[in-house]
């Protein structure tokens, strides 16, 4: 028998190292390294994976064929559109998210509804009886559906050997271990080197592989760094505990935008696509209130309009309170400063609190804006009208900023049912609307807003 040879590995990105050292000189950081059996052993590889090495020969960009390698549906338009039009024969998807938000339930629900496809799920975390009551609380079921409880990866091969499936998905790769390396499973060398099967097995064959990965306490994927650089999609399924909704968003996507999201709402049927969020993010008001104003915003190529809420008060322990929820804080405090340095409007010493309804997370520029005419409508107490909506940037100098889209976030507002319209002045000159059923307020400064708004 070989001699047992152990490395030291980075816990954070992977590095390895023949000794104990204290500082990572990949990533920086302290005490991450940890000891690993990584003994190799000498056995056959396992007929799937061996194809890579026999059929492996260099062709001319100008002989590949696409025809055969178009996209599939998954059944979901939500996942279609993060993964940019459905699933790439070959490609290995990793998705990410919190315990609980619903990974499982997601994937569960996405292979029960390929009717067309045979699909193996892998689950090294559940039994076949505990996916069983999910598939009957969520209502779906397959004749095409096979469930696998294993977590050896050279038994989970042989079993696609037997069912040849069209999809296959992992439930974890976490839980997965080969007799390849000796370390328990969910090391960092096991967690590379199953990845690393799957992603063999995945380009030989042409079968899309989804692979459900586990999250730290700092939110960032289990496992070594270049288990992302090796998949050919990274998704990242997160929300709010207390919201019902769900957002899926793509990190990477060698396929794709990486900036398209999917929004699904969590019922006890199962996770439900929402397909026009602009209407549950926006409250329904009986009355106008102070401190809301509607934004347009773009996630990816999807236009949605959401709800700012603001509350301005006089502060109550000397020290000015800033809290936002769903916008970086950072921005709150330089549109502030803007407001006091640029249009005097004494704010310094108000309590600010900002607050995204519906709990999710807006990076968009194009909201400045409506922050802004939130903050001074809660400060004047002045409502602003339902009907009214805003996109545009706000600059240093309080100058407001044209945007991109502009279009398609004017026809999402117009198809709502907004009646008035507020963007930069200089956005005018790209803008090619017929008979718009909505009325254009172009805007140069700030001072313009305040007195278009609150007279």
């Amino acid at each position: 028998m070989a001699k047992t040879k152990t490395l030291f590995f980075c816990q954070n990105c992977g590095a390895q190292s023949g000794k104990w050292i204290g500082n990572c000189p990949s990533c920086g950081e302290w005490n991450t390294y940890v000891e690993e059996i990584i003994q190799k052993e000498d056995k056959a590889l396992h007929p799937i994976l061996k194809q890579a090495k026999e059929n492996n020969k260099a062709h001319l960009i100008n002989e590949i064929d696409l025809k055969s390698d178009k996209r599939d549906s998954t059944s979901n338009k939500e996942l279609d559109r993060v993964l940019g039009g459905g699933m790439v024969p070959g490609s290995l998807v990793l998705i990410g998210g919190e315990p609980g938000i619903g990974k499982s339930t997601l994937m569960l629900q996405v292979a029960l509804k390929m009717k067309n496809k045979k699909v193996l799920y892998v689950s090294g975390e559940e039994s076949g009886q505990q996916i069983k009551m999910r598939a009957d609380r969520i209502k779906l079921s397959s004749d095409s559906f096979f469930i696998l409880t294993e977590t050896l990866t050279q038994n989970v091969f042989r079993q696609i050997e037997h069912i040849e499936p069209d999809v296959v998905i992992i439930d974890s790769i976490q839980t997965l271990h080969t007799d390849y390396i000796e370390s328990s499973a969910g090391s960092i060398s096991q967690i590379r080197e199953c990845a690393a099967e799957m992603q063999k097995y995945s380009k030989v064959n042409h079968i899309p592989v989804f692979l459900i990965g586990h999250i730290t306490k700092d939110g960032a994927l289990a496992g070594p760094k270049i288990l992302e650089h090796m998949v050919d999609t990274v998704l990242q399924f997160e929300g709010e505990r207390n919201y019902g909704y769900r957002i899926l968003r793509s990190i990477k996507n060698r396929f794709g935008s990486t900036s398209e999201l999917g929004i699904y709402e969590m019922q006890s049927t199962g996770l439900h696509e929402v397909e026009n969020p602009s209407e549950i993010l926006i409250s329904q008001r009986d009355e106008d209130v102070s401190g809301v104003a509607i934004a347009s915003t773009m996630e990816g190529l999807r236009p949605i309009m959401i709800e700012i809420q603001a509350l301005v008060s006089t502060a109550a322990y000397g020290t000015p309170q800033r809290s936002s929820t769903g916008f970086d804080l950072r921005r709150l405090s330089m549109l502030l400063a803007v407001l006091e340095k640029r249009s005097g409007f004494k704010l310094g010493i108000k309590d600010v609190f900002l607050n995204i309804a519906g709990g999710i997370k807006v990076d968009d520029p194009a909201i400045d804006l409506a922050v802004i005419s939130a903050i001074l409508s809660s400060s004047e107490d002045i409502p602003i009208e339902q009907k009214v909506c805003f996109a545009a940037e706000v600059g240093l100098s309080g100058e407001i900023r044209s945007v991109n889209r502009i279009e398609q976030r004017i026809h999402e507002a117009e198809k709502l049912g907004f009646e008035q319209i507020f963007i930069s002045k200089y956005n005018l000159k790209g803008i090619d609307l017929k008979n718009p059923q909505i009325t254009i307020t172009p805007v140069k400064k700030i001072e313009d807003v305040f007195r278009l708004l609150f007279g």
